[in-house]
């Protein structure tokens, strides 16, 4: 009989997602720290973020994944298993754990992910590791296992994974190292040089999710503080969808010639299938109005969309553990690295 005590784990950029099989749903927070004294966690989830950009200067916010790999390692390690005990009901105490792992990253980094938890106090029964594509794949309810050509766009915050599945393997992966927040960064910086206008990275995240769209002609508006760079105080400003657009419009661009160079380098059998099957992305970047028309409209080939995009992976993994079928696809390092 298999174990209840399975987490699968998406340690993301912008969020943590774990699913935990015990009680079958998705724990899903910010993945921030808040620290003080240089060292002791003060706060962590969804309460270290509310006080980014607003914290006194002995209280430093920071973001313990940083290109899709761990940056801080003791403070993830630490708010993980503080997250898991405060919100999970199952026992994290010899636990399987599967994690998703960011292609294209070395197998120092791919070590650091399973590091977490075997040299954590849960001492897991077994940490089995998972490409991110292939569990998105899964989690978006497609069978890798047949001879057929899938691709999956995971946009998330600091990355973007285009990759084609077939057979359970990758065929070709790449990873952009950008995703959410340079559009965030794109819209402070288009509206300080164009507006003289200040905004923190919150407001710019917000006039994303609001306003943004990947075809012209929306015509939503939001009231937005910034500082007026000249006068130096803080003002309103009315933020039209169009002043978003043309802020994010060059690296929307940016992914989609990165779709087509993948598409041309795809083995033609392949492409057959992907042309039949349509594209599927997913990552919370996904979310962005009409995404799915602009790749449409660049590439001719439909593209598909999902409900809760930030949770494919998580529960994809969960699908990876417990069915037969999907078994094969995680891997354990501990064979290879730990003898």
């Amino acid at each position: 009989m298999m174990s209840a005590n399975i987490y699968g784990v998406d340690l993301g950029t912008a969020n943590l997602k774990i699913y935990c099989k015990a009680n079958g749903t998705i724990l899903n927070e910010k993945n921030t720290i808040a620290i003080i004294n240089k060292n002791q966690m003060y706060s962590y989830g969804n309460d270290a973020y509310a006080m980014y950009e607003k914290a006194p200067d002995q209280i430093q916010v920071t973001f313990p994944i940083v290109n899709g790999v761990i940056a801080d390692y003791n403070n993830m390690q630490t708010m993980l298993f503080e997250f898991l005990e405060k919100n999970a009901k199952g026992k994290t105490r010899g636990a399987e754990f599967v994690v998703a792992v960011p292609t294209d990253i070395t197998e120092v980094e791919k070590k650091a992910f399973s590091d977490i938890f075997y040299k954590s106090k849960a001492k897991p029964k077994s940490v089995l590791l998972c490409e991110k594509p292939i569990a998105d794949a899964v989690g978006l309810g497609l069978n890798v296992n047949e001879p057929t050509g899938i691709m999956v766009v995971d946009i998330g915050a600091d990355t973007t994974e285009i990759s084609i599945i077939s057979l359970g393997g990758l065929v070709i992966s790449h990873l952009l190292h950008f995703g959410g927040n340079r559009l965030d960064e794109s819209i402070i910086s288009y509206i300080r040089k164009n507006y003289n206008l200040v905004i923190g990275r919150k407001t710019a995240c917000s006039l994303k999710e609001e306003l943004g769209c990947a075809l012209e002609g929306r015509e939503d508006k939001m009231v937005i503080v910034g500082r007026d760079v000249v006068s130096g105080l803080p003002i309103e400003m009315e933020i039209t969808a169009t002043i978003v657009y043309e802020a994010i419009r060059d690296h929307l661009t940016n992914i989609c010639t990165n779709i087509k160079l993948i598409l041309e380098k795809t083995p033609p059998e392949l492409a057959k299938d992907i042309i039949h099957s349509g594209i599927y992305i997913t990552g919370g970047g996904s979310k962005i109005e009409k995404l799915d028309q602009l790749f449409s409209q660049i590439t001719n080939i439909k593209v598909n969309c999902c409900d809760n995009p930030e949770e494919s992976v998580a529960q994809g993994l969960i699908k990876i553990v417990s069915d037969n079928d999907f078994k094969h696809l995680a891997y354990s390092l501990k064979a290879s690295i730990y003898r």
